[in-house]
């Protein structure tokens, strides 16, 4: 199933007055769900109202892992609370990005997986391209994945490519560990890569949604954190395109 990541219209989500209209729209867009990121202070509240009113459903939510660490109870509550069934670290704070402490959160991870799941709720880690650094010929990305058996994988297409890895190939050697995949992709422009929206750049989609087919990926999660126009009609090129390709 499609779902749209909400820390691409996290400016939107602001003002507690703007969530209605902004859920209705990607409703009426055509995305049955959405993955939670970017809410703002005043917002946080009333979400699972306006979520439950807009008849979208929330697939994930994006958790800190410092909130995980002090807070995992109250934030459990909250995922629950908006039908989520994934807990997505979105990434790992700067001092923990080496080797040591990719091996101290694949530790950690398991206790974290254990915790959540007395909740009913699944730890899931979502990548950046600084997980790619190599470390005596292994990644980071590597390294925690193959030190962590109870966490999932919510890999990132377009920061796989900028890390020069393959978006497939990792999807494919993370088979059934990935329920959720951020599909956003690669253009360039004046020599340079920016995000893109799905089928406007020049990532291999059809291969890409191939490998989450055989992953048994549950969630294709349209995302984009820079856009080059209004945000909302980037997440509708996107679910254009994206209906096309599963639909070929």
């Amino acid at each position: 199933m499609i779902a749209a990541q909400l820390y691409t219209v996290r400016d939107q989500l602001q003002d507690p007055s703007r969530l209605s209209g902004v859920l209705g729209r990607l409703r009426e867009i055509g995305y049955p769900a959405v993955e939670v990121a970017g809410l703002g202070k005043r917002t946080f509240e009333r979400f699972g109202q306006e979520l439950s009113r807009s008849g979208l459903l929330a697939c994930a939510a994006h958790v800190s892992l410092e909130r995980l660490q002090s807070d995992l109870a109250a934030a459990a509550a909250e995922c629950k609370e908006w039908g989520c069934k994934y807990v997505v670290v979105p990434a790992l704070p700067e001092r923990d990005r080496s080797i040591e402490g990719y091996k101290r959160f694949a530790a950690e991870a398991g206790e974290l997986a254990r915790s959540l799941k007395l909740h009913g709720l699944e730890l899931v880690y979502h990548n950046h391209a600084f997980e790619l650094q190599r470390w005596d010929g292994q990644t980071g990305l590597e390294v925690l994945f193959n030190n962590a058996n109870a966490l999932r994988a919510e890999l990132d297409t377009y920061w796989l490519q900028f890390g020069g890895a393959n978006p497939s190939r990792w999807i494919r050697k993370l088979k059934g560990r990935v329920p959720l995949v951020h599909l956003k992709d690669m253009d360039v422009e004046r020599g340079n890569p920016v995000m893109a929206e799905v089928g406007e750049g020049n990532l291999d989609w059809p291969d890409i949604l191939s490998a989450c087919d055989e992953a048994a990926t549950e969630w294709l999660v349209v995302e984009q954190d820079e856009c080059r126009r209004d945000p909302m009609e980037s997440l509708a090129i996107s679910y254009r395109n994206l209906e096309k390709l599963t639909n070929a």
